[in-house]
């Protein structure tokens, strides 16, 4: 089980710049970085850095849907980097309670759940509540997160325990601590 000490956030509705400078240039052992997307521009400096873990939220922000196909906030392109630099997609409960328009943003992230998956880019969802009552059960979210098409093996919630387990064995490229 992780508790918030494990987990550093980055809100992304600031300044693009204020943003990327806040985030950490070196890798941190015994965190998470994660860092809230929306920005097309955050969005791709995220996918781009190695020292990110999550980019939670892509699909948010002003964004403007084409004739036949969702502005998303995520493409192949950010998928291909988020692959290479070990940087998974993150989904919220939160925000789908508090969305102005539901239905588009669910389209949203039925979209970005399908160029994970295509992609193999990994997949963490959660609650990310700030309040209390915005908190919801485990399986609850799981069941809800299936319906918007992920599959089992998808939303298992072990990722935070995986990464940091990585972390704290990763010394520098190359050389990893032995078990």
């Amino acid at each position: 089980m992780f508790f918030s000490m494990d987990i550093i956030t980055f809100d992304g509705n600031g300044y693009r710049v204020e943003i990327l400078q806040k985030v950490p240039k070196h890798r941190i052992a015994d965190k998470i970085i994660i860092v809230q997307g929306g920005d097309d521009g955050v969005n791709r400096e995220v996918v781009s850095s190695q020292h990110v873990d999550i980019l939670l939220d892509p699909h948010l922000g002003k964004r403007h849907d084409a004739m036949h196909q969702r502005d998303s906030g995520l493409n192949h392109v950010l998928c291909a980097l988020a692959k290479e630099h070990h940087v998974a997609i993150g989904f919220s409960f939160v925000a789908v309670l508090h969305a102005q328009n539901r239905a588009k943003l669910l389209g949203r992230m039925m979209q970005n759940i399908k160029l994970c998956r295509k992609y193999k880019v990994r997949i963490v969802i959660g609650s990310f509540a700030k309040e209390q009552s915005d908190a919801r059960n485990v399986k609850d979210m799981q069941s809800f997160f299936r319906v918007l098409g992920m599959t089992g093996k998808e939303v298992q919630m072990n990722f935070i325990d995986e990464r940091l387990d990585y972390k704290r064995r990763f010394i520098k490229k190359g050389v990893t601590r032995a078990k």
